[in-house]
């Protein structure tokens, strides 16, 4: 699983979403999307935008976790 943590990185950035969709050039409703880990894609040139505006590198904004797979006697 990927998981987003631009609300993180903005906070320690003192960055409101407002300011940054308006900084990115995409919509409040979008970045919403993709800070609540419910977009299922992100442009490059986004990310590039992102790590650009926040100062950061991608993998501050992007994390891998690895999901456990339980069976159904809990294995």
């Amino acid at each position: 699983m990927i998981r987003v943590n631009l609300d993180i990185i903005m906070a320690r950035r003192h960055m409101s979403s407002g300011e940054l969709s308006q900084r990115l050039g995409i919509t409040p409703a979008n970045l919403s999307i993709l800070k609540n880990n419910k977009g299922k894609a992100i442009r490059f040139s986004t990310l590039d935008a992102l790590c650009k505006i926040l100062d950061c590198k991608v993998e501050d904004i992007l994390e891998y976790i690895e999901e456990e797979e339980h069976g159904t006697d809990g294995k």
